[in-house]
């Protein structure tokens, strides 16, 4: 199946209003397996719309329309498609009941207007609102492209496209072929490396596909099997990511869209009974706050410390002064310091610690993006690591905290209880 997305809305047009709809139903139906060949934007103008459409459902199988479906003059979607269609627009009963116990509650006069949020395309299904008022459409065409009708307000478009659309194009999907998409997620390789290391297999590509996407501080890998049996897609796909992982397995940290270094640090630390504690100085809590937002994590995290200042690292964590008057704090010795007393004071069975320069100014006579991290593990002597990170102050505090993670991951397999 290929589908298109069209988004609707002069203001989107106009730059007042970012499209975010297009972006989350094109993720949404590419973790289904199901190709995306465009993304359109028009303006509230029935002629453009049309035009529009009608190409769209000429083109793909799918078409997938978001904005336009309230109750204002410049909402025009449903009315325009339903003129296209050669259907007319009919009134769903339990929205109209909804709409009418919301201005009831609220103590607000309903106008007539408010009625159109309740209409939906004759011989569609229509999909229910559960966070607003205005019904979409799943149209199943005998010709041309089915059609998708959702409300503009992500808010309301998200679980109604989740909840109520997708269930019925995965079932229209399996009609046809099984399409099945699976996301690799890499780290320590910049995407012309991992593409160049994979040549030969992107060029080849027939069956599955491999997509590479650059992302902040990552790359990903998308790969799609096309079969008539969801088994046989599996397959395939399990046949090319052992292929991948022989050649480029170090920087493969985990799967799947939402995925995240620091989700993958935390349950593997969970997984293992490990517990972790942080020492930060150029990230000043940023590694522990990123952490800290993976469910679970209180189980392997019990505290840390940002000790930004020389005399928090000494008063804190107990540093002698004579290592950060001799050696500096932009240093391996301070570093691994950090590490191993902050691991002590807390008694867990590992540590991570970040010291150096974040910029935009030198320190101790270093450029901005020297880093040193320091990884402690209990009865083992501490390690230090020097990095050395380009980009803004911000892109160089959450790639230290990146590298600091992708650390901890590749120790882990060895860390003893």
């Amino acid at each position: 199946m290929q589908a298109e997305i069209i988004a609707v809305g002069t203001e989107i047009l106009l730059g007042q209003v970012a499209d975010t709809n297009s972006a989350f139903i094109a993720q949404e139906l590419a973790s289904a397996g199901i190709e995306v060949y465009y993304h359109s934007l028009v303006g509230d103008n029935a002629d453009r719309l049309t035009a529009l459409v009608a190409q769209a459902r000429k083109r793909s199988n799918l078409v997938v329309i978001s904005g336009g479906l309230g109750p204002t003059k410049d909402d025009l979607t449903k009315q325009t498609v339903a003129h296209l269609l050669g259907v007319k627009l009919v009134e769903d009963a339990d929205a109209m009941a909804k709409i009418r116990d919301f201005f009831v509650t609220t103590g607000r006069e309903m106008t007539p207007n408010n009625r159109l949020q309740a209409l939906y395309l004759a011989g569609s299904h229509p999909l229910k609102n559960q966070t607003g008022m205005a019904v979409g459409a799943f149209y199943q065409a005998t010709d041309g492209a089915d059609v998708i009708l959702l409300p503009g307000p992500p808010s309301e478009m998200a679980p109604m496209f989740l909840h109520q659309a997708m269930p019925l194009v995965k079932a229209a999907c399996q009609r046809q072929e099984y399409l099945t998409s699976r996301v690799l997620r890499f780290f320590g390789i910049g995407e012309s490396q991992l593409v160049t290391q994979l040549s030969d297999l992107i060029d080849q590509q027939t069956n599955p596909t491999i997509a590479p996407y650059a992302k902040r501080h990552e790359v990903t890998l998308r790969l799609t099997a096309k079969t008539t049996a969801a088994a046989t897609a599996n397959q395939l796909l399990d046949q090319m990511v052992a292929t991948i992982k022989d050649r480029v397995g170090a920087y493969l940290y985990g799967y799947g869209d939402d995925n995240s270094l620091a989700n993958v640090v935390v349950h593997d630390l969970i997984d293992r009974h490990l517990t972790i504690t942080g020492a930060e100085s150029l990230t000043a809590g940023e590694f522990q706050s990123t952490i800290g937002s993976v469910p679970g994590v209180s189980a392997v995290f019990p505290g840390g410390f940002v000790t930004y200042a020389n005399r928090a690292k000494h008063d804190l964590l107990g540093i002698p002064q004579d290592v950060i008057d001799h050696e500096g704090v932009v240093s391996a010795a301070t570093a691994k310091e950090m590490a191993e007393r902050s691991r002590k004071l807390l008694d867990t069975d590992l540590a991570l610690s970040f010291t150096g320069v974040a910029g935009p100014d030198r320190l101790e006579g270093q450029p901005a993006g020297t880093v040193w991290l320091g990884l402690a593990q209990r009865g083992q002597s501490p390690q230090a690591k020097l990095l050395h990170l380009t980009g803004t102050r911000a892109d160089i505090r959450m790639r230290s905290v990146l590298n600091g993670l992708d650390w901890v991951r590749r120790e882990l397999p060895s860390v003893q209880k």
